[in-house]
């Protein structure tokens, strides 16, 4: 947390970083975040996770990050990427379900904004976050309470990634290049998921059941 930490102490205000592939989010945030009572600073508004990490100004003190961009790197990784620069993260989401919930805050996200929620509660939010403080809109805590965990099946990262490029709707072809591998080790990976999935009482063992796990856990966006 050093380098955030040092670099806000040179400043009266918030180093905040948006990344949404939506430019008209984006734009709209960082016009609503930029007034000067809120205490933030928006330094970039990026609408890729490299475009962040290749920003000059990287790190920044709070990152807000929505939960689904379009590419395929888990948001277990951005975080602990963002935490070693030493970036307090807060996530925010078209869905609140309580999967999405669940795997941004067990990925170490300090707070939780679906974007139904106000610019005033998004600032709330980031000041949190700069404080290490967590921070859960009042019906968002409601839903986390009421999720109910999938033990785990302890998969590999492998098995994880087939799993997820599987369930969001890619064939096991396209899983294959995506991950740079053969089908047969893409149907291997899936099929031994599926088995230790079926070990802890879950079954995954047709598409639809599949999708609707990850949807449940957040591996994927709801339609």
């Amino acid at each position: 947390m050093e380098v955030a930490a040092a670099r806000r102490s040179r400043t009266s205000t918030i180093r905040v970083a948006i990344v949404d592939d939506h430019r008209l989010v984006l734009d709209g945030l960082e016009s609503r975040l930029g007034h000067r009572s809120s205490g933030v600073s928006v330094m970039a508004a990026e609408s890729t996770w490299i475009g962040l990490l290749d920003h000059p100004g990287y790190p920044f003190d709070v990152v807000v990050l929505d939960l689904h961009l379009d590419d395929t790197i888990p948001i277990g990784t951005k975080l602990r990427t963002l935490q070693s620069a030493g970036s307090a993260t807060v996530v925010m989401s078209r869905h609140a379900d309580s999967g999405s919930i669940n795997a941004a805050i067990n990925a170490g996200a300090l707070a939780f904004v679906p974007k139904t929620e106000s610019a005033e509660e998004l600032i709330t939010a980031i000041h949190s976050a700069a404080r290490h403080v967590q921070h859960l809109p009042a019906h968002v805590a409601t839903v986390l309470a009421g999720f109910r965990a999938t033990p785990d099946a302890g998969l590999g990262r492998q098995e994880q990634r087939a799993l997820v490029l599987y369930a969001g709707g890619r064939s096991i072809k396209e899983v294959a290049i995506v991950m740079d591998t053969t089908e047969e080790t893409v149907k291997s990976y899936i099929k031994r998921a599926r088995r230790k999935f079926r070990m802890v009482g879950v079954d995954v063992g047709t598409r639809v059941l599949l999708r609707r796990h990850a949807i449940r856990e957040g591996w994927i966006a709801p339609e």
